[in-house]
Order: structure tokens, then C-alpha cells, then sequence
């Protein structure tokens, strides 16, 4: 199609691709009715062989020129297909050329601020940065000073013993036996009971 200035109109693959599957779809409907037409003029000639060979003749040359047509229309169609999977082909290969011209330039505008010495620099902070906050993490986890006298801390302790000893010594004057000293009633015949329960238990679903 021609445009306004007179020059062509640059036509675009996928439309082309359309249109050709569009005459690849019309040519095999051709090619199927020519297909049923030689079958009935091998038909006609089958039947008349015997009784008619002159009806047999014609209907021979009819099959042949049909087989041209059909072998004709079908050397159409396998050209269209090639042409398709080769427009297929070069379009996805401009497809895959823009995609990478995408990517060149986003990764072209990404770096367009950035080059060696600036990154060898923010690595250098970042390593100071790191080192920095090893040490503020291990001055904090750093234990406090000892506030305290250890012979005061001896002193306290000597005391609780003692306090301790006082305690035990007040106890064993007042024993009192408790339900808990007893020793325990023996619970062999309730075992025995459950023993003997379980068992015709076990008789009953054997029985089933």
C-alpha cells in the first residue's frame, strides 16, 4: 500500500503472516476438494472398466489433470508454509535484537554514573562502616567493672551458712512424721484386678 508521499508502505511481518495463513487456509480447501474429485473420477472408472471402457477412459484423463491441480495447489501451500517459518524466524530474531538493544541501554544508563574509583570508595566506607560497628557491638557486650568487694561478697556468704546451719539444727529438734514417710499400701491385687480385666476383654474381641 502506498502512502501519502508516494512510497510504500513498510509492511509489518505479523500482518504478513496473517495474510499468508489466511491463503494457506483457502488453498487446502481447494486442495481437499480436488482430493474427493479424483476419488470419484477413480470411482467412475473402476465401475465403468468392464461395461464402458471409453466412460473409464475419460474419467482416467479427468483424474489426471485433477491430480496436476491438486499437486499444483499443494507445491502452493508447502511454499507459503517456508516463507511463514522463515518470516517467523526473522521476526523472532528483530524481536530478540530490540530486546537486547533494551537491556544495552538500561544497563548502559545504570553504569553511566558509576566507574571504578567510586565504587573502590564505597567499598572503602563500607569496610569502615563494618568495622565500626564491630567495635560499638563488642564495647557494648563488654561486661561492667566489678562494683563490688569480694571480701564483702565472702562475708554475706558466711552469713547465709550460718543462718542455714541455725535453721536445720531448729528443725531436727521437732520432727513430725508426715502421711508422705509412710511406706506405700502395695497395689499388687489392683494390678491383678486390671490384669484379669484386660484379658476377658481381649477373649471378647477374639470372640468376634
Amino acid at each position: 500500500m502506498w502512502g501519502f508521499f508516494g512510497g510504500a508502505k513498510k509492511a509489518d511481518p505479523k500482518d504478513t503472516i496473517i495474510s499468508l495463513r489466511q491463503q494457506i487456509i483457502v488453498l487446502n480447501k481447494k486442495n481437499d476438494n480436488l482430493i474427493v474429485q479424483i476419488q470419484e473420477q477413480e470411482n467412475v472408472a473402476r465401475k465403468h472398466v468392464s461395461t464402458n471402457k471409453l466412460l473409464a477412459k475419460n474419467a482416467l484423463k479427468k483424474k489426471k489433470n485433477l491430480e496436476k491441480q491438486q499437486e499444483t495447489v499443494q507445491g502452493s501451500i508447502d511454499s507459503l508454509q517456508t516463507s511463514i517459518n522463515t518470516l517467523e524466524t526473522a521476526n523472532l530474531n528483530l524481536e530478540t535484537m530490540k530486546a537486547m538493544q533494551e537491556g544495552a541501554k538500561a544497563m548502559k544508563q545504570i553504569h553511566g554514573n558509576m566507574n571504578i574509583d567510586k565504587v573502590d570508595k564505597i567499598m572503602d566506607e563500607t569496610r569502615d562502616q563494618v568495622a565500626l560497628s564491630e567495635e560499638v557491638s563488642e564495647a557494648i557486650s563488654r561486661p561492667y567493672a566489678n562494683a563490688y568487694d569480694d571480701e564483702e561478697l565472702e562475708d554475706e556468704l558466711e552469713a547465709l551458712e550460718q543462718e542455714n546451719l541455725e535453721g536445720e539444727l531448729t528443725k531436727a529438734g521437732h520432727v513430725e512424721v508426715t502421711p508422705h514417710d509412710l511406706p506405700a499400701a502395695p497395689n499388687q491385687e489392683i494390678e491383678e484386678d486390671d490384669e484379669e480385666e484386660e484379658l476377658r476383654r481381649l477373649q471378647r474381641e477374639m470372640a468376634l
